[in-house]
């Protein structure tokens, strides 16, 4: 858990996702049109033989790669991983040389994705690993329709709780006080989330591009405060834990902690990252996951008016609160 990163130089990659007709194309559209000067592989999925997402994007020099027949995060996986690797070879100075000149790469999933096994893919495949890196994960909300998504369907609770950020579609549809209701409801899911209210998907593209967040390159911005406000009417299957401990931790006592928590509720955790204060390491040590792979690395040193402190936060389903604090405890340093 100690290996200092160095510098990361790989190709960051965005994954776009939302439910259907949330605004996902309107997005990819305007990051298209944006005046960030910078070349991006757009990868679009459809569920279906046939696809019409890549005649609805408007003309542009980006590499636009579509995907049919099937669910990106599920039958065509594989196809993901085939065009990945088609474009790093395009980039390293073999194949198709029309495919070489990105700086980054967006993925456009379908309204019926679930972005976990998407995500993976950046952690699974050692060869994709080396060479992209995931950026971010960006959700489209609509706002007119997503308590009837979020109640009736499970992709659209996994798409918020997965999501770094949050883009709350379609606000003028709706009043200001359920937007108010939704914004609520959407940080009980997902507190580390940020969000932001859009008109026709329009978002200054630096808060959806180049911002780090999957990675944590900087220091985990969650508001504790979140988890404080009043019961929303919603029974959501998916729910969010947050903890902070001031006092150092034990590095094995973690480990232990981790074993037991990805064997017992690994497959109902969706999310968890947050920051590491570890008995006789100088440095933060950053933590990230999905499901049941893990990552984490000592970050940078603890600043001189920082007081070091542990603060993670878990998204998942079926979480047992009273376990995870009690495991939590127990991995105060003696």
């Amino acid at each position: 858990m100690t290996t200092i990163q160095q510098e990361d130089s790989r190709i960051p990659v965005t994954i776009l996702t939302g439910f259907l007709g949330a605004g996902k194309t309107t997005l990819l559209n305007h990051v298209l049109t944006a005046d960030h000067g910078q070349k991006i592989a757009i990868i679009v999925n459809e569920f279906g033989e046939v696809g019409i997402d890549n005649q609805l994007i408007v003309g542009a020099d980006e590499e636009i790669i579509e995907m049919n027949n099937g669910c990106i995060c599920c039958t065509v996986r594989g196809d993901l991983i085939r065009i990945l690797t088609e474009l790093m070879e395009a980039k390293q100075g073999q194949g198709d040389q029309r495919k070489a000149g990105f700086d980054r790469v967006l993925i456009e999933t379908t309204g019926l994705a679930d972005p976990a096994p998407v995500a993976q893919t950046f952690f699974v495949d050692e060869t994709i690993a080396d060479f992209y890196r995931l950026d971010a994960i960006v959700t489209v909300v609509d706002a007119k329709h997503a308590g009837q998504h979020l109640d009736e369907g499970h992709e659209a609770q996994e798409q918020v709780a997965f999501a770094d950020v949050l883009l709350l579609n379609k606000t003028d549809l709706v009043p200001e006080a359920d937007l108010l209701q939704l914004e609520q409801r959407l940080r009980a899911m997902n507190p580390a989330a940020k969000q932001y209210r859009t008109l026709q998907s329009k978002i200054d593209v630096a808060h959806i591009l180049g911002i780090e967040a999957f990675d944590l390159a900087k220091k985990l911005e969650i508001d504790p405060g979140f988890l404080e406000e009043e019961d929303h009417d919603h029974d959501d299957d998916v729910t969010s834990l947050f903890f902070r401990e001031t006092r150092p931790l034990d590095i094995d006592k973690v480990n232990q902690f981790l074993n037991e928590w990805l064997q017992d509720h690994g497959t109902d955790t969706f999310r968890y990252k947050g920051v590491l204060h570890i008995k006789g390491v100088d440095r933060r040590v950053v933590f990230q996951g999905i499901h049941m792979l893990f990552s984490s690395y000592a970050d940078r040193a603890w600043k001189s008016n920082e007081v070091p402190l542990s603060e993670f936060v878990i998204i998942g389903r079926n979480l047992d609160e009273a376990w995870f604090k009690k495991q939590f405890a127990g991995c105060v340093a003696s």
